[in-house]
């Protein structure tokens, strides 16, 4: 069985196979259950078989004519690839770019995103420079042919922009999409590399901007972390607010060992660094491995992977400004499993939507909503993964579309007979 790669010490496993094959005689029933109690619908658009890629672990994103582009960690015939699924009388799945397991990149992670020139943008794991023995990872931009290609299945071209070293370089984006400031610089994050001291690993990983001039692209360290006494492992990426501030999550470091929220601050030339939270993995939950998401009044909410009120299972939480400092609320503990690896997503009413990795009925995870409501929030499950046909292990953020459906992925599942007998994981669709 394919296992997932998450951070260091998180706690992840597998439930035993044979009680998928168990739980596959309740799943119709169940998938039925949560349908009609939640008065939604949850569809399988796409069931990956291996031959085009396995394992999606990175969010989604869709362009305006509702075309969904993703990306796996394993490509089938390479080292992961670039997706891009279209509705045509169903649901078709593209490869519009495929690695090659040496300098283009291996296993990208984390999910593609649209630049300013309207191409996606993302990064990977390994692959690229020498410094670390599978490669340090990627930055890359995968875009059409020049000229009108034969066919929607024609391959895309990917250029590789930057190539990590290894220590004391920058090492290994993760699970963090980049994020694009209005110039069109681009800014990530890496768990590993960087060059301070204080990590067992010798580096703690690092905030890092890449800025295109003449058509080449430099990229420059913003900050890098020292352990414990300011955190370590930004699995997350990061995020702006309305005054180019940069916020983000630690896995690792800070006073507990356990992670922290940090804000970097553009200053002189620089940027100045400070701790806005310090988890104790107790109620408040640890190891953050997501980035955060922002409200209209600068709010921000994200989740962790362990602690909470069951002292398993991870949390939501909010951090919000008050008076100079910042409050910190824990607004939903998960009880079991392992909380979620992803970013939430807020729609424009203020709800927050996410995965949750195995917690859930069948321990394979689940999608959730949390809405506000009078001075607290009401958690809503919107569908349990059972590991069988509907999948499993989800790793990704929700995507909203505009019509208000709901997308995402699952790392494993599917068709059972593929992939180790876990399945190669699936695109998923919740519509109202």
């Amino acid at each position: 069985m394919r296992m997932l790669a998450p951070p260091p010490n998180s706690g992840i496993g597998h439930m035993n196979r044979l009680s998928v094959l168990t739980l596959a005689l309740i799943c119709v029933l169940a998938i039925v259950a949560v349908q009609s109690a939640q008065a939604q619908t949850f569809t399988v658009l796409h069931e990956f078989v291996g031959s085009e890629g396995t394992f999606p672990e990175g969010g989604l994103v869709m362009d305006r004519a509702g075309n969904i582009y993703g990306t796996t960690r394993d490509g089938g015939i390479g080292a992961g690839n670039v997706y891009k699924l279209s509705y045509r009388n169903g649901w078709l799945l593209a490869s519009l770019y495929t690695f090659k397991s040496g300098p283009d990149g291996v296993d990208p992670q984390a999910g593609v995103v649209f630049g300013p020139n309207g191409t996606l943008y993302g990064t990977t794991w390994n692959g690229g420079g020498n410094g670390c023995t599978l490669g340090c990872g990627t930055i890359f931009n995968v875009r059409p042919p020049a000229t009108r290609p034969a066919s929607v299945l024609t391959p895309w071209n990917e250029t590789v922009l930057h190539r990590f070293q290894g220590p004391p370089d920058r090492q290994n984006p993760s699970y963090g999409a980049l994020v694009f400031d209005r110039s069109g610089t681009a800014y990530g994050a890496t768990p590993f590399g960087g060059n301070q001291s204080g990590c067992s690993r010798g580096s703690c990983g690092t905030v890092y901007k890449l800025t295109e001039s003449g058509g080449r692209w430099t990229e420059t360290v913003l900050y890098s972390f020292a352990g414990d006494s300011d955190g370590a492992q930004p699995y997350g990426g990061v995020m702006f607010d309305n005054s180019g501030n940069l916020f983000g999550t630690t896995y690792q470091g800070g006073q507990y060992g356990l992670g922290t929220v940090f804000k970097l601050t553009p200053s002189n030339g620089g940027w100045t660094k400070t701790i806005l939270y310090q988890f104790t993995g107790g109620q408040d939950g640890g190891q953050p491995a997501s980035a955060l998401v922002r409200d209209s009044a600068g709010n921000f909410y994200g989740s962790t992977t362990t602690g909470g009120a069951g002292g398993v299972g991870g949390t939501v939480f909010e951090i919000s400004p008050s008076g100079g400092s910042w409050n910190f609320a824990v607004l939903h503990a998960f009880g079991s499993g392992v909380g979620p690896f992803a970013p939430l997503t807020m729609d424009a009413a203020g709800n927050l939507y996410g995965t949750a990795n195995q917690a859930g009925m069948y321990a394979f995870g689940l999608v959730f909503e949390l809405s506000p409501s009078g001075s607290g929030w009401t958690y809503t499950v919107l569908h349990n993964f059972t590991g069988g046909v509907d999948g499993g292990l989800p790793m990704s953020p929700v995507l909203i579309a505009p019509d208000g459906a709901l997308y995402g992925t699952a790392y494993e599942g599917g068709n059972l007979r593929r992939c180790g007998n876990s399945g190669c994981g699936v695109v998923w669709q919740i519509t109202p």
